[in-house]
């Protein structure tokens, strides 16, 4: 037991779902009543401010489908991120798994001569083959050099941004296409469909959802999950157990990369249906990605609502530069608030506080 000012802190072992659930709600809350300075910055009331946007993002069905638009790299990237974060590999990298999966997926659709029935398919397969190879090499880098995978895997993602920059510039810039650097337009065949009166590409959206599951049950159902779960929980039980890291590491980043790397094709396939540059394939995707993981903490299927969450934001923040006349890039100040409250409420999960009363503590406590 500590005593910090008028507080007490006691350890707590194992915190209960409840009171996980209950702290990141309350980092959540707590992040946006601090986003309320930032309207209150801009002249807007901030009450006033949340209420248009709620108007503007639930008040119509197309208005709100760009919610689940948004939201759909945020699943595919998230749920590979919980996958790596379980097994105590910080893969920040999956912005550029998601280019890789882009890049593949552009190249079949362009220059690969395939039976039309076959397109598709063949893209998002091999989207998930370049984003998990892409996600391999840093596994295998701290597994036999020590590399540090923070720094390997955000290092990528300039590497294939630079990638994709000269290939829209350079080999591949449609010969058809002026102005902004771009590929031709991909075949019909090629491009994903659309729910009527919207840009929610479907397929991607329940693919997506599907492989949430999937990777629940694998965490959950199989050995492969088992040596995941020990080797993230403690190394060196795994040790002790046998089990293989470079190939449990390698497995772990080629799902993770590849999960990235299908959210690329369905951006390319279903939205621009042509390569363009990094930041029009993806607003920071992949970055939002590692805050829906961190919030979901490790569990898949609860990423698929975190990123709906966030899906809202980023749907907020076109509301907020239209009808607000505020910047979109004050959705990335809302997102890193939410992030850094959320590690700053995670003393709450591995302390009970209490207030401290004439030399013992109080009964009651915060965050139980």
């Amino acid at each position: 037991m500590r005593r910090l000012g008028p507080f007490v802190l006691e350890p707590r072992l194992s915190p209960s779902r409840a009171a996980v659930l209950g702290v990141s709600l309350g980092a959540v809350v707590f992040a946006l009543l601090l986003a309320a300075a930032v309207f209150y910055g801009y002249g807007r009331n901030p009450w006033q401010a949340y209420a248009q946007i709620g108007r503007g993002v639930f008040g119509s069905w197309p208005s709100f489908s760009e919610v689940l638009r948004r939201a759909i790299p945020l699943i595919l990237c998230g749920v590979g991120l919980t996958l790596a974060f379980r097994a105590q590999f910080w893969n920040i990298g999956a912005e550029g798994q998601l280019l890789a999966g882009a890049v593949a997926a552009t190249g079949v659709a362009l220059f690969l001569p395939v039976p039309e029935g076959w397109r598709l398919p063949l893209m998002f397969l091999c989207g998930f083959l370049a984003g998990g190879l892409w996600a391999v090499i840093p596994a295998l880098l701290r597994v036999k050099l020590a590399v540090n995978d923070v720094i390997s895997t955000l290092m990528l993602n300039y590497v294939m941004a630079y990638i994709v920059e000269w290939l829209v510039h350079g080999p591949w810039k449609g010969p058809t296409m002026r102005g902004f650097a771009y590929t031709d337009r991909f075949p019909l065949t090629a491009q994903l469909g659309w729910l009527p009166g919207t840009r929610v590409h479907w397929v991607t959206l329940a693919l997506g959802v599907v492989l949430a599951l999937g990777v629940a049950f694998l965490l959950a159902r199989t050995r492969l999950g088992y040596e995941i779960r020990v080797a993230g929980q403690n190394p060196e039980a795994a040790r002790y157990a046998g089990i293989n890291f470079t190939a449990v590491f390698a497995l772990v980043m080629l799902l993770s990369g590849g999960l990235a790397g299908l959210a690329g094709v369905g951006e390319v396939a279903g939205i621009h249906r042509m390569l363009r540059s990094p930041s029009h394939i993806s607003m920071g995707y992949g970055y939002t990605a590692i805050i829906v993981a961190w919030l979901a903490r490790g569990n898949p299927l609860v990423a698929v609502f975190t990123a709906l969450f966030f899906g809202l934001l980023f749907a907020a923040g076109d509301h907020m530069r239209i009808a607000l006349g505020l910047p979109f890039q004050i959705v990335g100040v809302f997102q890193g608030l939410i992030f850094f409250c959320l590690i700053g409420f995670e003393i709450l999960l591995s302390w009970r506080v209490g207030l401290a009363r004439k030399g013992r503590a109080w009964s009651g406590q915060i965050g139980s």
